[in-house]
């Protein structure tokens, strides 16, 4: 079968012919509906190093974001995982024994140095392929709804949603403000989480206008970048700040302008993986808040996330892609040239 396979470190991947998986102990074999291109990827490919923490050994399938229709099942797999209906894979595994995956939070898997890779797509062969295999009690069953626009859901609904519900206290009462940094994929899907789950004023800030006024579409208020960016954030909220703030960028400045823009109690999370640091002064934070971070979401919460997207209540904006253009769906997302996710369909002509 064809699939993106990540080669060597700081190399771009390649579509090749790679063996057809077959599903062991617990697994299943699933036809892949779709797959989405991820800046994860990116960054495994591109930035990361041999020996560097993070860093997942090649050779490997790419493909994080997958859903798919089951195709066979292997050794001790439940009936009640079905032949030919679709689901959606939840990526992230860990050791199945540690206190955090009793709980479905492989995430954080208290043994996850001594695992040999992170998620399916991330150092164990992906969906970036015309088949993949994957935990079966990692599948979430999708019924009628469409498997391929909800295929990027598995992180970027489950990211947001995940930070989004830790913070959900700091976003009750009237009167609540919260701010999205960064309208890519993750903070678009962001948007329409807090408008379903929250009565907060959502404000939204991208230096971009196209996706300023996508965020808009789905009831956001919107800023843009430049010098007046915190004065703007802070006059819609009457000066008091956001009570709940999410940055899906992740880098020094953005990090800067959310912490500039807090009210006192408030919570900021960094979700974007980009880096960023911040200087912490007893005279200029505001008193009682803090930032703290999250990675990915557990598997309950995907079961959530797949509830909402079936009622209606988050769309990924997507671009679809065949597998014969999966190689110019990551020259495209690195150019910056992606609005939204773009989802390769391996078996769409």
């Amino acid at each position: 079968m064809r699939a993106v396979v990540f080669e060597n470190y700081e190399r771009f991947p390649s579509l090749t012919d790679v063996p057809k998986p077959e599903p062991g102990p617990g697994e299943v074999l699933l036809r892949v509906a779709g797959a989405g291109a991820c800046h994860s990827d990116v960054s495994v490919y591109r930035h990361f190093k041999e020996g560097q923490v993070g860093a997942q050994k090649p050779p490997f399938v790419l493909g994080h974001e997958n859903s798919g229709w089951v195709e066979a099942l292997g050794p001790g797999v439940s009936e009640r995982v079905r032949i030919g209906e679709a689901y959606m894979v939840y990526g992230p595994i860990g050791c199945g024994h540690c206190r955090m995956c009793a709980q479905g939070k492989d995430t954080y898997c208290e043994n996850a140095a001594t695992m040999p890779y992170a998620a399916v797509g991330l150092g164990r062969d992906g969906g970036m392929a015309e088949y993949v295999t994957v935990p079966a009690h990692h599948l979430v069953p999708l019924g009628d709804a469409d498997p391929v626009d909800a295929a990027p859901l598995s992180d970027a609904g489950l990211t947001p949603y995940h930070a989004i519900k830790q913070a959900l206290p700091h976003l009750e009462g009237g009167g609540r403000h919260a701010l999205v940094i960064g309208l890519g994929g993750l903070g678009q899907i962001g948007v329409q989480i807090l408008r379903a789950l929250t009565g907060a004023t959502v404000i939204a800030t991208d230096v971009k206008a196209e996706p300023r006024a996508w965020a808009e579409r789905n009831g956001a208020v919107t800023v843009g970048a430049g010098e007046r960016q915190v004065e703007e954030i802070r006059e819609i909220t009457g000066g008091r700040g956001v009570d709940a703030a999410f940055d899906f960028v992740g880098i020094t400045p953005t990090i800067a302008t959310a912490a500039a823009s807090m009210a006192q109690g408030g919570r900021l999370t960094v979700v974007g993986i980009a880096g960023g640091t911040h200087e912490f002064s007893f005279f200029t934070n505001a008193y009682e808040s803090y930032i703290t971070n999250t990675y990915w979401g557990t598997v309950g919460e995907l079961w959530e996330v797949v509830d909402m997207y079936r009622a209606g209540q988050i769309r990924p904006e997507v671009e679809r892609f065949t597998l014969d253009d999966a190689l110019e769906a990551y020259r495209r997302l690195e150019a910056g040239e992606v609005f939204g996710r773009a989802v390769v369909v391996p078996h769409q002509s």
